[in-house]
């Protein structure tokens, strides 16, 4: 009798507590996960040690793709855009235009090469509200051109779509998720700076969640 195959799924990792979450469901889910993770250029390299780590705590397999923005636009990858030490209104400079357009076409691609299933996006309710990139009219969108622009038959699935922090911390405490590994800050000091747009929304996370963030503990 022949062994089931397990079905696959490509994930985007960034090493964000929302990334990791959406991994350990996937996994949760039965996918054998392949954990895309970007070195875009970022001005600090610990997200991307952070996805390392927690792909390896997953027991998932992961690619580090080197890309780059010679253009830069953010503050994430040019040192003369400086993060804000307060929450910003509209939308913010840590924008990076066009990069979930950019990740998901990776993924397509390796996706459609290993024949998986699945795609999967850690996009929720409080990115889209600042980032068109993670709107869920634009990952319907793109769901829609991958199935007409490609001979994959897969999904792209954003599971935390319409979930706020709380709720996502809430889940990933009951997945079991290393938050400890995870990494959410914008700047890349030894500790979270506390004080940029990602720390405020993962504090605030935690605490309406009444979960400890053991990272900072």
């Amino acid at each position: 009798m022949k062994s089931k195959i397990a079905r696959q799924a490509v994930v985007l990792l960034s090493g964000g507590l929302d990334s990791a979450t959406v991994l350990y469901l996937a996994k949760r889910r039965g996918y054998l996960c392949h954990c895309l993770i970007f070195d875009y250029g970022q001005l600090h390299k610990k997200e991307i040690a952070s996805a390392i780590k927690i792909a390896k705590a997953c027991a998932a397999a992961y690619k580090v793709l080197k890309i780059d923005f010679p253009w830069k636009g953010s503050a994430l990858i040019d040192k003369k855009i400086k993060v804000p030490s307060k929450i910003s209104r509209g939308v913010p400079v840590t924008y990076l235009p066009g990069r979930n357009i950019i990740f998901l076409s990776f993924a397509l691609s390796f996706a459609e090469t290993i024949k998986a299933g699945a795609i999967f996006i850690g996009a929720h309710a409080q990115d889209y509200s600042g980032y068109p990139d993670c709107r869920p009219e634009f990952l319907k969108a793109f769901s829609k051109m991958a199935k007409s622009g490609t001979l994959g038959k897969f999904n792209i699935l954003a599971p935390l779509l319409h979930k706020n922090k709380s709720q996502i911390i809430l889940l990933g405490k009951k997945l079991k998720v290393p938050f400890n590994l995870t990494w959410s800050c914008y700047r890349g000091q030894i500790l979270p700076c506390r004080k940029c747009d990602s720390c405020y929304y993962r504090a605030k996370g935690f605490k309406e969640a009444g979960v400890i963030d053991t990272l900072i503990k």
